[in-house]
């Protein structure tokens, strides 16, 4: 119990709660407090609001104190202290969270940012978006592998129902995956950001008339600049290509049945964020290999491979290898990121991730963009701001 006297130190004896060995008679029970007339009389007052703080204690001989002829005394010095000294006690712990999420944000952008140069690089050299797709899932799988055999990270415990509810989730990753990738070979990786902002659009309008969900009021009306940044966009777009903008608006419908499909067989199953993306992963890329085997397909590959080693030099197997560690580090610190932070703020952090995308990548490349390009896109990214804010 947090209690405190008024006066700023008081000393406290009890000499019969030690016991000796010439105590005989039994102990008459005595009070560490005063009693509630002694209060009134000196207004001290026994209060709830501060800590009492232990400033020095004394037993017997050991400790040199004032003492009335008894040598079996106990003195207590406290003091009475300020709430706010209490309270920043946890403001260090406080602090470091804030720092850790920070730290999450910061890590997980420069990644997808890393990520998006050097797969479009790729592409750019060796335009096969199912072979990549599938080298990005299996360099991640590769690396989780070996971190659980050398105990570097602790092995997920699972079982074959955590395997059955896990299918739907990586299916619809797997398809989110190839479209975007597809997209980002035929279009500016910015095109399909912008494009991709427009996610939280299909969200509502699945979750509303395939599930049955309703939403608040503005939740709907920032649909409206989503959808309109959008369309002006793509309508603006220079470089404009179907094939590209389709891709991009699959990948937000799969996604959106992957968060669904997580949500509702996931409850209950404890996997860290870590380990649930790596047997995603997994189980993605077993789903994968065996459809860019028959879409794309080896004789397509070496060739093409052949070509990109001649044109670029060996500097483009460094380009490979750096898209498929890239791509697995920067989606498994996101799903660290979702242990320490709320889907809300999960929601901000990728609205300010497709920014910092956007704007990069259009440095990078050199992209042409228009002032009507450049306003869509921005009232795309505003309506998904708007959207997280008026979900919670």
């Amino acid at each position: 119990m947090i209690s405190s006297l008024r006066q700023p130190v008081i000393g406290i004896t009890g000499s019969d709660l030690v016991l000796g060995p010439r105590h005989a008679a039994p102990i008459k029970a005595r009070s560490f407090l005063p009693s509630l007339s002694r209060e009134k009389a000196q207004r001290s007052l026994v209060s709830v609001q501060k800590p009492l703080h232990i400033a020095s204690l004394g037993v017997g001989n050991f400790v040199s104190v004032k003492s009335d002829g008894r040598d079996d005394l106990v003195k207590c010095g406290a003091y009475e202290a300020d709430r706010s000294e209490v309270e920043d006690a946890s403001t260090p712990s406080e602090a470091a969270k804030k720092v850790k999420i920070g730290i999450y944000f910061a890590t997980w952008w420069a990644l997808n940012v890393v990520f998006n140069i050097y797969n479009k690089k790729v592409l750019n050299a060796y335009p096969y978006p199912w072979l990549t797709s599938t080298l990005s899932l299996a360099c991640g799988s590769l690396m989780m592998l070996i971190s659980w055999a050398t105990r570097i990270a602790e092995a997920p415990k699972t079982d074959l129902e955590f395997w059955k509810s896990l299918f739907p989730v990586a299916v619809a990753h797997t398809i989110g995956h190839v479209a975007a990738t597809v997209s980002m070979s035929k279009v500016a990786v910015s095109f399909t950001h912008i494009i991709k902002s427009g996610e939280p659009a299909f969200s509502v309008l699945v979750s509303r008339f395939l599930l049955g969900e309703t939403f608040p009021v503005p939740v709907y009306l920032s649909l409206i600049p989503i959808i309109g940044g959008c369309a002006l966009a793509a309508v603006t777009e220079l470089n404009f290509n179907m094939t590209g903008f389709m891709g991009a608006m699959i990948s937000n419908l799969a996604f959106v049945f992957r968060n669904i499909f997580s949500k509702k067989g996931m409850k209950g199953k404890s996997v860290s964020g870590m380990n649930y993306y790596a047997c995603l992963s997994i189980l993605s890329l077993a789903i994968l290999t065996p459809f860019a085997i028959a879409v794309e397909g080896p004789q397509m590959w070496v060739a093409g491979w052949q070509t990109a080693i001649s044109q670029i030099g060996p500097q483009f197997i460094w380009w490979v290898a750096a898209q498929s560690v890239f791509y697995h580090l920067y989606n498994q610190v996101s799903y660290m990121s979702l242990d320490e932070i709320s889907p809300l703020t999960f929601s901000i952090g990728n609205t300010m991730k497709r920014i910092s995308v956007i704007v990069s990548s259009i440095i990078i490349f050199h992209t042409p963009v228009q002032p009507i390009n450049a306003l869509g896109a921005a009232i795309a990214v505003l309506g998904t701001f708007l959207y997280s804010q008026a979900k919670q």
